[in-house]
This record gives C-alpha cells, sequence and structure tokens, in this order.
C-alpha cells in the first residue's frame, strides 16, 4: 500500500529585488512632489511606497496547489480528471511554451522570474482549452503531486 500523498502547495513570490523597487517607487514620488514642501514629500514617500508595494504583493501571491482532487491555480480551479501527464519543462522550453510555442487559448500561470515550468494537456473534450502552463519553481515535484494524487483516486 502506498504512503500518504505528499500536497503541493507553492506561492510564486516575486524576487526580493521587487521590493527595493517598491521603494524606489515611494522615492520617485516623492521626489516628484519635492516643490510642495516636506509633508508632501512624505505623503509621497509612504503613499508611493505603499501602493508599489500593496501591486508587488499581490502579484507574488499566486499560489499553485494540489488539493481534493483539483489543480488549483491562480484563481482557476481545474478537476483532476480534465488533465492529462504533466510534463516538466526545463528552461530552455519554459521560454520557448510562454512565447512562439504558446496557443493563445491555454491558461497560463507565467511569471518571468521563475524560470520551469510545467504543461499539461487538458483531456476533457468540451474545454476548448488546450493545456495548463504553470510557472513553478519546483516542476518535478508538482508533477510527482499531481500523478500521485490521480494515482490514488483511481
Amino acid at each position: 500500500m502506498p504512503g500518504p500523498v505528499q500536497p503541493y502547495d507553492e506561492r510564486l513570490t516575486v524576487p526580493r529585488s521587487w521590493w527595493i523597487l517598491a521603494l524606489g517607487v515611494g522615492v520617485a514620488f516623492a521626489l516628484i512632489l519635492f516643490p510642495f514642501g516636506p509633508l508632501a514629500i512624505l505623503g509621497g514617500l509612504v503613499g508611493g511606497a505603499a501602493l508599489a508595494m500593496m501591486a508587488v504583493s499581490s502579484y507574488g501571491s499566486a499560489r499553485i496547489r494540489v488539493v481534493a482532487g483539483s489543480l488549483l491555480a491562480g484563481k482557476a480551479r481545474i478537476p483532476l480528471e480534465a488533465l492529462g501527464e504533466p510534463v516538466v519543462l526545463d528552461p530552455a522550453e519554459t521560454v520557448a511554451w510562454r512565447s512562439h510555442k504558446a496557443d493563445p487559448r491555454a491558461f497560463m500561470l507565467m511569471r518571468s522570474y521563475v524560470p520551469t515550468a510545467v504543461r499539461i494537456e487538458i483531456t476533457d473534450p468540451a474545454d476548448p482549452t488546450p493545456y495548463v502552463y504553470l510557472s513553478t519553481r519546483s516542476p518535478q515535484r508538482l508533477a510527482d503531486a499531481l500523478t500521485a494524487v490521480r494515482a490514488t483516486a483511481r
């Protein structure tokens, strides 16, 4: 009897350098408001940095999870029965599948700062989506989790 299936949960967080850039946006707002005095400078610094950090946090909050017979990727919930075998993409194939090989009908959860991905064919004939493309830092682990959960569901 196989052991318990390990759940998969990954958050596609942004690189640390993006947080420094968000602070830079705050400084830029402060400089823009420099002619209006110290209170405007402070407001620009705090307000600009806060808005930029909220944007960075929102972009970096995308999650990929395999739970309860479904693949949750961002806002999408895809039943595992509708998925084919996962294909682990190396960095070169990752770039190819998010550029010249990409199908505009595909569901893509892309993050350019993540160098690897998984592509999974959609096997449901009623669904016009040809495949799911997911940027992931651990593509083999995601593929193994999908395969293991599907195997235990049979």
